[in-house]
């Protein structure tokens, strides 16, 4: 029956908008996003910049995180991911400063755009149309232009894969296209594997697991990337509350709220992530955490990264949350595609 959560397994036919086909086909926006980035051409003073500024918001923004992440070994200069009207003080000319909009007319991206122009900041726009579109080719920017289409979380890989090789070719990181070969690869088997509803779908069971559950998921702090796309995700598509923290920071603080609220407790299932490339110091920390929780909420959800390179392996994390979160609105009996609560609110600023 549609929507009867009483049904042993997924409901396919709540899935109007088609979500399982975009996910499963994410892998083929890596190499078309990269080969679209390679096009546009940037002056050449772009590469003497000092810091790389994303604005963004929500799905628009997550890409500049997963740069941020996956560069930070690599990049010779910082890269700051800005979800603001305006600019932090340091963004002028000597910033390189990408401004990310899936559909082109998020306010916030609009207004620091603007902002950043005026002082001369070092621009480039990656967007599928509306006003941020109609601004870049009449303050003649730099411009990738992505396919329309989708939901704006769902574009991810076009959302991260013009700027890297953009950065690439100012010379700011090293080259690409065997990292993302790789993960391409990855990505195809894994949907291949996940797509299916069947016995031993890894992201199947651990939506299961997360059914009537908050959802807590852990990282350490170089895949911080993975915890937001996973809390994103679960909550747009799967709409429920979900919250992430990294390692080893929160064994600093967060810990100690373990232990006082027994049945909030209860209700939380921690999600573990993990990369084979975590520092030896926080994976001894983990290993901590995983019995700790234990002794007040049901046993962690315990996952690996797969792949050799970091793309690869932030990349095959971030593809499982995003199964999970889909088979778990079908879980919860709702479309994953709307957003009404968005809409609710846009409609509610469009007035003002």
């Amino acid at each position: 029956m549609k929507g009867d959560k009483s049904q042993s397994g997924p409901d396919f036919a709540l899935d109007r908008a088609g979500m399982r086909e975009i996910i499963g086909a994410f892998h083929t926006q890596l190499a078309e996003g990269y080969r679209l980035g390679q096009g546009v051409a940037v002056p050449a003073d772009y590469s003497r910049v000092q810091v790389v500024v994303f604005l963004g918001m929500g799905g628009s923004a997550i890409g500049g995180d997963l740069l941020r992440c996956y560069l930070s070994d690599v990049i010779k200069v910082p890269i700051v991911v800005n979800r603001d009207y305006g600019n932090p003080a340091f963004v002028g000319r000597d910033a390189l400063v990408i401004a990310s909009s899936y559909s082109g007319n998020t306010e916030e991206t609009l207004s620091a755009y603007h902002e950043a122009k005026e002082r001369g900041a070092k621009l480039l726009c990656v967007t599928s149309g509306g006003e941020l579109a109609r601004c870049a080719q009449a303050d003649d920017v730099p411009q990738v232009t992505i396919p329309q289409g989708y939901p704006p979380r769902t574009a991810l890989a076009y959302l991260s894969m013009p700027p890297l090789a953009v950065l690439e070719k100012l010379g700011l990181v090293p080259a690409q296209e065997r990292a993302i070969e790789e993960a391409t690869g990855l990505l195809a088997s894994l949907a291949a594997e996940y797509g299916k509803a069947q016995q031993g779908n890894v992201a199947l069971s651990v939506a299961e697991r997360l059914k009537g559950k908050l959802p807590l998921v852990y990282t350490a702090n170089a895949f911080e990337v993975v915890g937001m796309r996973w809390r994103g995700q679960l909550s747009e598509n799967s709409k429920v509350l979900a919250y992430s923290s990294t390692l080893p920071e929160m064994n600093h603080n967060e810990i100690v709220g373990w232990g006082l609220l027994k049945p909030v407790q209860r209700m939380v299932q921690v999600v573990l992530l993990r990369d084979s490339g975590d520092h030896a110091r926080v994976q001894v920390r983990m290993e901590f955490i995983k019995e700790f929780i234990a002794r007040y909420s049901s046993a962690p959800v315990e996952l690996f990264a797969q792949g050799r390179s970091r793309l690869a392996r932030i990349l095959s994390l971030i593809h499982l949350g995003d199964w999970v979160s889909y088979y778990l609105a079908l879980y919860n009996g709702v479309d994953p595609t709307p957003v009404e609560n968005i809409d609710l609110l846009k409609e509610h600023l469009h007035k003002l």
